[in-house]
């Protein structure tokens, strides 16, 4: 049977975006590293497979969000790139209830796993850490707010430097009508083992569908560094996305 296209609200356009929305979300995620800093002018690329789910434990409400990438990167200084899976990721985040169901704050633990097919694409050692999200939507057409994270390594390093990794990615977002928005949902990340650093900055054009019981979020975002330091930093990136809502 064929789906006819559907228009919603702005407000049901809103959602899609949130990271907190109490549905079921299956993400492919693509970044494009146009430059990286370092020797030559290297390039690389992340793509992200990554699902959430909302749980409930009693009475209390979670959201399980799990990220496995797919890294291609240059290693070393001879221009050679490596291909493979990189860390699995996992978080739990408790839903805080605020009074406010278009207002979502969520905190909880991380977990990150050694499972890099190559050394070279992950850290190597296990990584406990906490994650922190905030989501405003009591606007239909202006929404904000921000994913906060601290991870470190434990237990055998294999010889690396133990990880110690924040990462503060806002949000803000514009409806323009019909589906479309902008905005952006950068990250910002400051490795503390090292003093290496990134700050990109953003413009988003999405467009949110719904066909069946499922909405469609696809977006393209170009984003450059307007501060940065360390090897292996992008200076220019293309994130693009198609992120789907199953209700």
């Amino acid at each position: 049977m064929r789906h006819q296209h559907i228009c919603f609200a702005q407000s049901d356009a809103a959602q899609a975006n949130n990271p907190l929305a109490d549905i079921t979300a299956f993400n492919i995620q693509n970044y494009y590293f146009g430059e990286l800093t370092g020797p030559g002018d290297s390039t690389g690329n992340q793509f992200v497979l990554r699902y959430a789910k909302p749980v409930s434990i009693g009475d209390t409400n979670w959201l399980i969000r799990a990220s496995l990438p797919y890294n291609s990167l240059p290693v070393g200084s001879g221009g050679q790139t490596v291909s493979g899976i990189g860390d699995f990721d996992i978080f739990a985040a408790y839903q805080i209830d605020t009074g406010n169901p278009a207002v979502s704050f969520a905190f909880g633990p991380q977990v990150v796993a050694p499972t890099a097919t190559d050394d070279r694409l992950g850290a190597d050692q296990w990584q406990l850490g906490i994650a922190n999200v905030y989501f405003n939507a009591t606007s239909p057409v202006f929404q904000y707010g921000y994913l906060l994270t601290w991870r470190g390594g434990v237990g055998d390093t294999n010889g690396r430097t133990r990880a110690n990794l924040g990462a503060f990615q806002p949000f803000v977002f514009y409806q323009l009508g019909n589906g479309y928005y902008t905005g952006g949902a950068p990250i910002w990340t400051y490795n503390f083992a090292n003093d290496s650093y990134s700050v990109p900055l953003g413009i988003r054009l999405g467009k949110v569908t719904k066909r069946g019981n499922t909405v469609y979020n696809f977006f393209v975002e170009p984003q450059y560094s307007v501060f940065h330091k360390g090897a292996g930093q992008p200076k220019w990136q293309i994130y693009m996305a198609l992120n789907m809502q199953f209700l």
